[in-house]
């Protein structure tokens, strides 16, 4: 038999209220989850980022910094913080493949960190090697050491001026780093006689700075450039040949740069090298030898390694003996002595020609026996001949002609559209 049971309209409204309180329920339980999931998103955005400085966390640390001083070694340091002259011997040995610790120079920073204890016992030594390198020693029993860089950040920037005395003040007058100018200089090298800048020259210039902690390490590279040198336009832009090589070309394709001959003279052996002590074997006392010598049988010619004019020709009797000096363009400069004579036509105010016979080796001034003693010069400074690189004078390849059009074309509008600044 099958009944059936009538519900009364009491029933129906309390299922009702059942049903209702139910829902009711799981609603204010949805809400309270997803208030305690908004509360701990909020806990971890107020939780404060830790504060690091060459990797250590700063704020765990009393952090003193110093630079060195003179006659200052890393021993003298470390010992004044009760670091053990047993363990700074021993950190060194262990980090010299790392960084030589003699290395260490004169007004460079260090910072030394302490623990917060009532010791304020020293925990970690960095030594910075420059503004971006450094290294990290650390000073417990078991000795760990590792070299880190700071974050660099490259900032595109431009810069044009007018040139009322040099390139140099030019920089300075419109508040761009002077450092440009050396390298606006070793571009132009080839191209611009910086010597002879003509008032009412100027430059443009598209650039990449270098900057750690907002303060400017230097430019990393120029990326196009306009030099307007005596009512010519000369332009430079910087372009990628293959994944390894970028040089700089004209509008045209054509490098901006030329070559040197890779040594003055031919079937020769070098006796001596570039270096800052040498035992000189005349005086038998050591000092620097900043250039190549070249043994050679007397009378061997020598070539100018690259065009310019001689600008000095002479004789030292308690040096070089018979020389010659060439300027090759603003940038580099070239010395020849010890020569048993000069070539023929050989004066001072003359151009040369690459590869043009200047003179013949010889034995005079101070020197042991026949040879040529070569140097470079590179704005003034003396650089090791052997590493000069010959920069390329080949012109954009035709099969990369196409993609060097499409790059300088909107660079060249970039640069023409930047303005001079105007004179107060």
């Amino acid at each position: 038999m099958h009944i059936t049971l009538k519900k009364t309209p009491f029933q129906y409204l309390l299922l009702l209220i059942i049903i209702s309180t139910v829902v009711s329920c799981s609603s204010d339980k949805k809400s309270e989850s997803k208030k305690t999931s908004v509360d701990s998103t909020t806990l971890v955005k107020e939780k404060e980022p830790i504060n690091l400085k060459f990797g250590l966390p700063v704020d765990s640390f009393i952090v003193e910094r110093n630079r060195v001083k003179r006659n200052e070694f890393l021993a003298s340091i470390l010992l004044k913080y009760n670091i053990p002259y047993k363990q700074i011997d021993l950190l060194a040995h262990k980090s010299k493949d790392t960084f030589d610790v003699k290395k260490i120079k004169v007004g460079n920073p260090y910072h030394v960190f302490l623990n917060k204890d009532s010791l304020h016992t020293a925990a970690y030594f960095v030594y910075e090697i420059d503004k971006i390198n450094y290294i990290v020693y650390q000073l417990n029993d078991s000795i760990t050491f590792s070299k880190g860089k700071k974050e660099v950040k490259r900032i595109q920037k431009t810069a044009s001026g007018q040139i009322n005395s040099s390139l140099w003040n030019a920089m300075t007058e419109n508040n761009t780093s002077p450092l440009l100018a050396l390298e606006l200089s070793d571009i132009y090298a080839w191209t611009v006689d910086f010597f002879g800048i003509e008032r009412g020259d100027y430059f443009k210039v598209m650039y990449t700075e270098n900057y750690v902690d907002s303060t400017s390490v230097g430019i990393n590279s120029i990326e196009a450039a306009l030099f307007h040198h005596r009512g010519d336009d000369y332009y430079a832009f910087n372009f990628q040949e293959d994944s390894l090589t970028s040089n700089y070309f004209d509008e045209d394709g054509k490098s901006l740069r030329k070559a040197f001959l890779k040594a003055p003279l031919k079937f020769s052996r070098i006796s001596s090298r570039f270096s800052n002590s040498r035992y000189h074997p005349v005086l038998k006392i050591r000092r620097p030898h900043h250039g190549v010598d070249y043994a050679a049988p007397k009378g061997t010619h020598v070539f100018s390694i690259g065009d310019g004019r001689i600008i000095a020709k002479g004789y030292q009797a308690k040096g070089g003996g018979n020389y010659l000096k060439i300027k090759h363009n603003s940038v580099y400069t070239t010395v020849y002595m010890h020569l048993n004579g000069f070539a023929k036509g050989i004066v001072k105010g003359k151009k040369v020609k690459q590869g043009e016979l200047i003179a013949y080796v010889g034995s005079t001034g101070l020197s042991t026996g026949p040879h040529l003693d070569f140097r470079v010069f590179k704005n003034g400074k003396p650089i090791d001949p052997l590493k000069v690189k010959a920069p390329p004078v080949e012109p954009v390849k035709k099969e990369d002609m196409r993609r060097f059009k499409e790059f300088y074309k909107p660079l060249k509008e970039s640069i023409d559209n930047l303005s001079l600044p105007v004179k107060q």
